[in-house]
């Protein structure tokens, strides 16, 4: 078993990958699994439509089988194939939406998210059915930006700010950054909106390494 802890990233954008690797730089420690972060060889440019959502599913799967690891982390915010990876290993599999609504949920009443698009909606509203986390969802709204705009350093930063305030406005007492290519505003947007913002790889680096305790 690899000594790892494996974070593959879906879609096929190198600053998607890079932005992710970068968030999860603060938990290296001597005493803890590395975080690998990977790509998934022919994946879609971004996770934006249902199609996009599922064509991802046994390409995952096959890479999960291939790649042994002590947990894995599937690093897009709609949660693609966790259902499925799970029946192929007896290792963790981690999704960075549910854990960025765990992670809400001890830490507010109301929660907000900012949506990559308006697709990524309904397959986050199953997730939070299947939570039983819908109630406290106060608002959700959705970018629809394309993710080289959303990994650039500055080019979405302000609509990503506004979107913040907006949530807060709608209720939520924290925010979810809800795509894997919104990692390096984490700090800004906080800033900018005053309550916790939570960077769902970042959260579901923390139950890998609570997993793996």
């Amino acid at each position: 078993m690899a000594r790892r802890i494996l974070v593959i990233n879906p879609n096929c954008s190198q600053s998607c990958t890079d932005g992710i690797a970068q968030s999860l730089g603060h938990f290296a420690a001597p005493d803890r699994p590395p975080f690998e972060v990977v790509s998934l060889p022919g994946g879609p440019p971004a996770i934006a439509t249902w199609r996009d959502w599922f064509s991802v599913a046994e390409p995952l799967a096959r890479m999960v089988e291939a790649e042994p690891a002590l947990a894995y982390i599937i690093a897009c915010v709609s949660d693609p194939a966790i259902d499925l990876l799970r029946t192929v290993t007896d290792r963790p599999v981690i999704g960075p939406f549910r854990a960025a609504v765990a992670s809400a949920l001890v830490r507010a009443d109301r929660f907000g998210v900012i949506a990559f698009v308006d697709a990524s909606k309904a397959r986050q509203r199953k997730v939070l059915q299947a939570m039983g986390a819908e109630p406290r969802l106060a608002a959700s709204i959705a970018l629809n930006l394309p993710m080289q705009a959303l990994t650039d350093p500055t080019a979405a930063r302000g609509a990503l700010c506004d979107t913040a305030r907006a949530l807060v406005a709608a209720g939520s007492e924290a925010v979810i950054l809800g795509c894997a290519g919104m990692a390096g505003h984490r700090a800004a947007v906080e800033d900018a909106c005053g309550v916790p913002v939570i960077e769902p790889c970042q959260a579901a680096a923390a139950q890998a390494l609570l997993a793996l305790a």
